[in-house]
């Protein structure tokens, strides 16, 4: 069960990004500080070259270069590291805007990658009128990554914590995983949240000669959006905010409110299959097929379609459907438990233990997050009421985090709080969806309350993390607003492209 947990680890952190109302901490020191303006480094741009199995072709025409920043900005002249940038420079030069910062999400996605090898993601209007620009956050990629013993990572309890002893046991690993990523990271370990990544894309604009910033934040980017907006208001153009993070609140809502945007995507995916021929379960009963292949997971029948030695876990039975709502690829999931209903139990082997040191971009998120339990008892009541309330997404992402933040220090460095934005030129842009799994519409609405007059909600009705590559009305507003600085009117909305 370890294995499938394991293997989950480095893709399951762009689910847990949110937070609800508890437990409301107050604004960082450090935010509510008058900005210190250091003086940047100068940016030497070289075109970046392919890692790994990158395509050449892909990465020909983009720039890297590396930002020198320092590793704890309250100490602004201390001890520096190189932060990874990337850019691509605007296709039509005669009507260039500026410069547009991509926010990558996960925690863990690197901004350079997407500058190299997915500039899809951005439309040719935008590709036309700027210089995209992007980042590895600190802590990952390139930029001082992160790193722990594999062996170590290997072994990373399952969430689904089942007595007092193992309640103990996690917070044991948790702390020793943590004293490991230190020893084999350095001092950036200790100054990796999002408000520190918050002044160095500030020094990005700077050392780049924007007067104000222009910004594009995906998922967990947001975070970066949002607390930009907090500490430097006057240098903000514009922000757009797609798939918004919601970092105001605390545990029992964080745990609830992405467990019922899971299980809205869980509940349309039923419903597309009962009025379906497509779907391949068309005329079952679903949601006794899913209970039924819980059940059969809890008892280690299940096998990993990736990996027949593996057993499935109910977690990660319940994550990898989840991970098909992000593109609502409905029938695919459709076949997986059709296949998962016909498999035989697995004889599960134990892999070797793997060695040497694994990036671990999820350490961010206990920097950024305060998600405390103080018992076992207590946890075990999050899970009944994660049952009882959404039985077929009871195991949401958030849980993995919940657990994995557990026995963190009671003083994290970018505790939650509700957003104080205020002195904008003009609002925010949140692009929100419907029925998105991860980034639930429920945090968008809560964030566009806290922004108030400074923030406007464009709603996308349909299906899906995210909207800017799905629905052709949400690209062309955000576009407008980017290039134009023309926001939508209050209450706008675009309607569903059909899914599944």
């Amino acid at each position: 069960m370890r294995t499938a947990t394991r293997r989950l680890r480095t893709t399951a952190w762009g689910v847990v990004l949110g937070v609800a109302a508890t437990g409301v901490g107050a604004l960082p020191t450090s935010a509510q500080a008058a900005p210190s303006e250091v003086r940047p480094s100068k940016v030497e741009w070289s075109d970046c070259t392919p890692v790994g199995d990158e395509d050449p072709q892909l990465v020909k025409g983009s720039q890297c270069a590396t930002l020198q920043v320092p590793v704890d900005w309250q100490r602004p002249d201390g001890p520096t590291f190189g932060l990874a940038i990337a850019r691509r420079p605007a296709k039509d030069p005669a009507r260039r805007v500026g410069v547009l910062v991509f926010g990558p999400g996960g925690p863990g996605d690197s901004g350079v990658s997407r500058i190299k090898t997915g500039m899809t993601r951005f439309s040719e209007n935008l590709q036309d009128r700027f210089d995209i620009v992007s980042l590895d956050p600190r802590g990952i990629g390139g930029s001082n990554p992160v790193k722990c013993s594999a062996a170590l990572l290997a072994r990373q309890p399952s969430p689904l914590i089942g007595s007092q002893a193992e309640f103990d046991r996690t917070i044991r690993y948790n702390r020793e995983l943590s004293a490991d990523c230190r020893a084999n990271t350095g001092p950036v370990y200790d100054h990796i949240d999002s408000l520190q990544s918050v002044r160095d894309v500030d020094a990005i604009r700077s050392a780049l000669g924007e007067q104000q910033l222009t910004f594009h934040g995906s998922s967990y980017g947001t975070l970066l959006g949002e607390q930009y907006a907090e500490v430097f208001p006057r240098r903000v153009r514009a922000i757009v905010l797609e798939s918004s993070v919601d970092h105001s609140l605390g545990t029992s809502a964080f745990l609830d409110t992405q467990a019922a945007t899971a299980q809205d995507s869980f509940d349309e995916f039923v419903r597309w299959c009962e009025r379906s021929t497509d779907c391949v379960l068309h005329g079952r009963d679903v949601r006794a097929l899913w209970a039924d292949l819980l059940a059969r997971a809890g008892r280690g029948e299940l096998p990993d379609p990736r990996d027949p030695h593996t057993a499935l876990t109910p977690f990660t039975l319940s994550y990898a459907a989840f991970r098909t709502f992000y593109d609502a690829e409905w029938p695919k999931l459709a076949g997986i438990l059709q296949q998962l209903e016909k498999s035989e139990p697995p004889v599960v082997t134990e892999p070797p233990a793997p060695t040497g040191l694994r990036s671990n971009p999820f350490a961010v998120f206990c920097q950024d997050w305060r998600l405390p339990v103080h018992s076992y008892q207590q946890y075990a009541a999050q899970l009944r009421t994660l049952g009882r309330k959404y039985p077929e997404m009871r195991y949401p992402g958030a849980l993995l985090a919940t657990a994995s933040c557990l026995g963190a220090p009671t003083e994290v460095d970018n505790p939650q709080h509700r957003l104080r934005v205020r002195d904008l030129d003009r609002p925010i842009l949140l692009a929100a969806t419907v029925h998105d799994p991860a980034s639930g519409y429920n945090w968008a609405t809560n964030v566009a309350r806290q922004l108030g007059h400074s923030g406007v909600l464009l709603t996308y009705e349909g299906w899906g993390h995210g909207s800017y590559s799905t629905s052709p009305c949400m690209q062309a507003a955000i576009d407008t607003y980017l290039v134009e600085l023309t926001v939508p009117r209050r209450g706008n909305s675009c309607p569903a492209v059909p899914a599944g």
